[in-house]
């Protein structure tokens, strides 16, 4: 491997970690970038001439710390926080913020998610503080100016600095709610990429790989939160199927995907995952997001789908979230086994989901499947006149084609 390559796998692995132990001894997020960032360029200037050191992510740390006290004496500010740092000949030697989890990265992730910000803030802050992402390429995925997303990252972290935030994994009895923001602002970043297109900025794509790297790091952090567990398993079954379900810019439906191109060993990763997470007990909405998609996922073919199954599974999952999407997609389910049933629960939804393309678009397949084209068209068109641009329209526009003469 050459040296670039190790730099880039190590900043890939490392960031977090150096950035977390920075924060938590410091106390400065801006510092804690800086430094992280300085090491990483050190690095790329030293290691070519001199190779690569026994224990890189060491070196890294060390000279982030070095430099962290370089500039703490400098500014001759921050004596406690400098003598802090200065003992530390070794921070993997270092005690951690994570407490009985011993890892920084934990108390990070739980302090960037913390609800003191907005839903946003949290999830560029995760992003830019864990994996090291650039206030430019944030931009580019969330498809904002450099500038919006500059503010909005300066505004959290101000924000955490004047309510006190504590550098911490919270205590267990405050864990429950904290963990859902976490899982939350994560299910976020990997639909955000898995929703890319084959034509769209690569960084935004590469949102849902973070995700799920994200998500293996809480897993192993937090092996008794079987949610933590059944959101990995989730993203894992989707991410399976990744490969199958675009063809150039278009979406190709999942009845129409080839499935010889879906990632079976991703799969048994998936349900090696959900398996694992429902021996621990009850089963939450991850869990039971991952179930549905396990049954999708293993389905030899889409007219062997276990639609009983799956409807099942989304009544259980309406009464933890009694959104209007769960209850279109059990309509959905419904309909593959009773078409005119499923349509009556669909036509239940136009008070909540009326202005939304996704009711049209799924009574619309359900008409279709029945062979009713002319409502099915009429359907295709209310649509396409309330979905966005993208994929999706080209989809339904490419439905609305098949069935009209």
């Amino acid at each position: 491997m050459s040296v670039d390559a190790a730099i880039a796998a190590l900043f890939r692995e490392e960031w977090g970690q150096i950035v977390a132990t920075l924060i938590r001894t410091t106390g400065d997020w801006d510092l804690a970038e800086d430094c992280a960032q300085d090491a990483f360029t050190r690095a790329l200037q030293r290691w070519p001439a001199d190779g690569i050191p026994p224990r890189p992510g060491a070196w890294l740390m060390t000279t982030a710390r070095n430099q962290a006290i370089d500039r703490l004496r400098r500014a001759a500010v921050g004596a406690a926080k400098l003598r802090e740092l200065a003992a530390r000949h070794d921070a993997a030697d270092a005690p951690s913020a994570a407490g009985e989890f011993g890892d920084d990265r934990l108390a990070l992730i739980f302090t960037c998610c913390h609800p003191v910000l907005a839903f946003e803030a949290r999830v560029a802050l995760t992003l830019r503080t864990l994996t090291g992402l650039t206030t430019a390429e944030l931009a580019r995925a969330f498809l904002v100016s450099e500038d919006t997303m500059s503010k909005r990252l300066t505004r959290a972290k101000s924000r955490i600095r004047k309510a006190g935030v504590p550098f911490r994994v919270p205590p267990a009895d405050e864990r429950p709610d904290r963990l859902n923001s976490v899982l939350g602002v994560l299910y976020l970043l990997f639909n955000e990429g898995y929703a890319a297109t084959g034509g769209e900025e690569p960084i935004r794509r590469g949102l849902s790989d973070e995700a799920i790297r994200l998500g293996r790091l809480l897993v192993r952090l937090l092996p008794a939160e079987p949610e933590a567990a059944g959101l990995l398993a989730l993203m894992t079954l989707h991410d399976a199927r990744r490969p199958a379900r675009l063809d150039g810019r278009d979406l190709i439906p999942l009845e129409e995907q080839d499935r010889s191109r879906w990632q079976h060993d991703r799969i048994a990763e998936g349900v090696a995952l959900l398996d694992g997470a429902l021996r621990q007990g009850g089963a939450g909405p991850y869990r039971l997001q991952a179930a549905i998609a396990a049954c999708h996922a293993t389905a030899p073919s889409f007219e062997e789908t276990s639609w009983i199954e799956i409807a099942a599974l989304y009544g259980h999952l309406q009464r933890l979230v009694p959104s209007a999407i769960v209850r279109l997609n059990r309509a959905v389910a419904v309909g593959m086994l009773d078409p005119a049933r499923g349509l009556s629960l669909l036509d239940a939804l136009s008070p909540d989901l009326g202005s939304h393309h996704l009711l049209p678009a799924a009574r619309a397949d359900l008409l279709r499947r029945q062979g009713r084209a002319a409502e099915a068209a009429t359907a295709y068109r209310e649509a396409l006149a309330l979905a966005p641009s993208g994929p999706e329209r080209r989809h339904l526009a490419r439905r609305l084609a098949e069935i009209s003469p």
